[in-house]
C-alpha cells in the first residue's frame, strides 16, 4: 500500500478513535507542516504555532472528510490560520501578498527552478526560503515541502491554481539564484520529485530532516 493510501487509512482510523493511527498521521504530516509554519512566523514561534494547529486538528478531526491529499491541505489551512492569528496577537502585520493578477502569467521553462527544487531537502535551503516574497515562499513550501497539488494549495491560500503554480515557479527560480550565491549550499543537492500535477498521486519525499517535536507522545 502506498504512502497516500496508508495516510488515508490512518486518518480514517484516527477519526474512529484509534490513538495509534493519530500518531501515525502526526508523524507523517508534522515535519512538512512545521516547515510551512516556519515560513510564516519564523523559527522562534513555529513549534508553538504548529502545536496549536495540531490541537485544532485533533479537536475537529471528526468534521474532516477526504483522502490524504485533502487532509494535508486541511491541516495546512488550519496551520496558516493559527499562524496569522499568532501574528495579529503579537502585533505583527501578516506579510503582504502581491496582487494575484501579477501571478497569472504563463510560467516559462527554467532549469534553475529544477535545481532549486532538488535542493529543498536541505535545512539551508529552507532558511533561504524566508528571503522570498511571501506569496512565493508559501507556494513553494505548500507545493514541494507539504506536497500539495496546485488545486489543494490554491484552496489553502484562497487563490487560483494557475496563480499558485506561477508563484511557485517564480519562487523556485529565485531560490536557485540564492543558492548559487550561497557558498554553504554548494553540493547540498538531495533530489526531490517535481511539483505535483493535478492528476499525480505520488507523495513528495518531504523534508524529513525536520524532527523537532513538542508533543513527544504523538
Amino acid at each position: 500500500m502506498g504512502d497516500d493510501a496508508e495516510l488515508t487509512a490512518a486518518v480514517l482510523a484516527a477519526q474512529n478513535g484509534d490513538e495509534s493511527a493519530f500518531r501515525t498521521v502526526y508523524r507523517a504530516v508534522h515535519p512538512r507542516l512545521l516547515g510551512y509554519v516556519r515560513t510564516l512566523v519564523g523559527d522562534l514561534d513555529a513549534e508553538d504555532v504548529t502545536s496549536e494547529a495540531w490541537l485544532q486538528v485533533a479537536r475537529d478531526l471528526d468534521r474532516f472528510s477526504g483522502d490524504a491529499d485533502r487532509f494535508r491541505g486541511w491541516a495546512a489551512r488550519i496551520a496558516r490560520n493559527r499562524a496569522l492569528d499568532h501574528m495579529r496577537m503579537r502585533g505583527r502585520r501578516p506579510a503582504t501578498v502581491a496582487d494575484e493578477t501579477e501571478l497569472t502569467g504563463r510560467a516559462a521553462a527554467s532549469d534553475t527552478a529544477g535545481e532549486a527544487m532538488e535542493a529543498l531537502a536541505t535545512g539551508r535551503t529552507l532558511g533561504l526560503i524566508a528571503r522570498l516574497p511571501q506569496d512565493q515562499a508559501e507556494a513553494v513550501v505548500l507545493r514541494v515541502v507539504v506536497g500539495l497539488d496546485a488545486k489543494t494549495a490554491a484552496e489553502t491560500l484562497g487563490k487560483r491554481p494557475g496563480a499558485v503554480r506561477t508563484a511557485a515557479h517564480r519562487g523556485l527560480k529565485k531560490l536557485a539564484e540564492l543558492l548559487r550565491d550561497d557558498p554553504e549550499s554548494t553540493g547540498a543537492l538531495d533530489a526531490l520529485p517535481p511539483q505535483r500535477g493535478p492528476r499525480s498521486r505520488a507523495v513528495s519525499a518531504g523534508v524529513t530532516h525536520v524532527r523537532t517535536r513538542t508533543q513527544k507522545d504523538m
